[in-house]
């Protein structure tokens, strides 16, 4: 009888643990689908990838990585991770979301052949507030954002890729070059 207990404890606890899990990737995307033009993307968008929180530290060198999962059509079909090394003046920590739209199949095969890269990222981040521009060799972009409950968003297709952000918390100062290297496995 313990044993059986035990079994059906150990079952639950795994399965409110996946749905808890499950749930960071609602809540996520829910988050990008209220703030402004983001939203937009969602209808138009060939897929996308996001990451419900992507941690970030430095001090003159500094490092990110989250994981996420990619979207085709709406549909989960598998999972990615995002690792960022960056070197220039920076100092803090931070924890933000992510969402990449691929615009086309073109965009969305580049991304899940493999190994990904954007670079030459330039970000200023305050506690909750964040603004930030990019340039790589896959177009520029910018974005604002607030906290999870009122974050906005700005910007639009660069090359097949619109990127934007949301910042969780913390405090980081930064004017760096930096690379964001994207792996991904399907779920089939």
């Amino acid at each position: 009888m313990k044993s059986i207990l035990s079994t059906v404890m150990l079952s639950l606890t795994m399965l409110f643990a996946v749905a808890a899990h499950a749930d960071e990737y609602v809540d996520t995307i829910n988050v990008f689908k209220k703030a402004g033009k983001s939203a937009e993307f969602f209808n138009k968008s060939y897929g996308y990838a996001v990451f419900p929180t992507v941690g970030k530290g430095g001090l003159v060198v500094g490092a990110a990585h989250g994981t996420g999962r990619v979207y085709q059509h709406g549909k989960y079909v598998g999972d990615t991770s995002i690792t960022q090394l960056s070197i220039g003046f920076q100092a803090g920590g931070e924890a933000f979301s992510e969402i990449i739209f691929f615009e086309n199949k073109a965009a969305f095969d580049k991304f899940t052949a493999g190994n990904f890269e954007l670079a030459a990222t330039v970000h200023a981040t305050a506690i909750t507030a964040s603004a930030s521009a990019s340039a790589s060799t896959a177009g520029s972009g910018a974005g604002a954002s607030g906290t999870k409950h009122n974050a906005a968003t700005a910007g639009g297709y660069q090359e097949g890729l619109a990127v934007f952000t949301v910042a969780k918390g913390g405090l980081m100062y930064e004017a760096t070059v930096a690379g964001q290297k994207f792996s991904y496995k399907p779920n089939r």
